[in-house]
């Protein structure tokens, strides 16, 4: 029996995409996405009202980054979950595999309201599940290269399964913060 692992990769991440993550993302509003449910949250905001030492993208908003990550992490809240998974899970390896746009932290221009960010999520989402699709067993036998650190010497293969448990751990935050906002506003 011979396994389609390409399609084993890609289904697992469609799967949970399809059933669980994007249908927990309908309906997301303004508020939601700025939520911050305790104080120095990480997150999206204007340019320039942020209480980290440093803000990036190219827009009217920006994301909330440090250079070294404080241990612990400060939560991060639903726009800053998003603009990671736009820019450092799917941007930045549809532009190093897949021939993607360039996506980088520092440049990319964040999204101000709800709907801007999942136009931005599905349309990164959609790239790079195109590009995982079109491997093939050779594709996904290629060592990732130097543009991924730890996962240089890897097989792409790996560095999939690691961009699916990302998606995965940052779904499931996502889901719990609107869970939150939900049931504090009926607190």
């Amino acid at each position: 029996m011979n396994t389609d692992w390409n399609r084993q990769l890609s289904e697992q991440l469609d799967w949970h995409w399809q059933n669980q993550l994007r249908p927990r993302l309908d309906g997301l509003t303004d508020d939601e996405y700025f939520w911050e449910p305790v104080p120095g949250c990480w997150s999206v905001r204007p340019r320039g009202k942020s209480p980290v030492e440093r803000q990036v993208g190219s827009g009217d908003f920006a994301f909330d980054l440090t250079e070294f990550d404080p241990v612990p992490a400060p939560l991060a809240t639903i726009s800053w979950q998003l603009g990671h998974i736009i820019t450092g899970v799917f941007g930045e390896r549809t532009a190093n595999h897949f021939g993607g746009p360039p996506v980088s932290y520092l440049t990319f221009p964040y999204a101000g309201t709800a709907d801007e960010a999942l136009a931005q999520l599905d349309a990164a989402y959609a790239a790079w599940l195109a590009g995982v699709q079109a491997l093939g067993e050779e594709g996904l036998s290629r060592p990732c290269g130097p543009t991924e650190g730890p996962f240089a010497e890897s097989p792409l293969s790996e560095l999939i399964l690691h961009i699916n448990r990302e998606v995965i751990h940052h779904g499931s935050a996502l889901s719990q913060l609107r869970d939150l906002y939900l049931w504090q506003k009926r607190g």
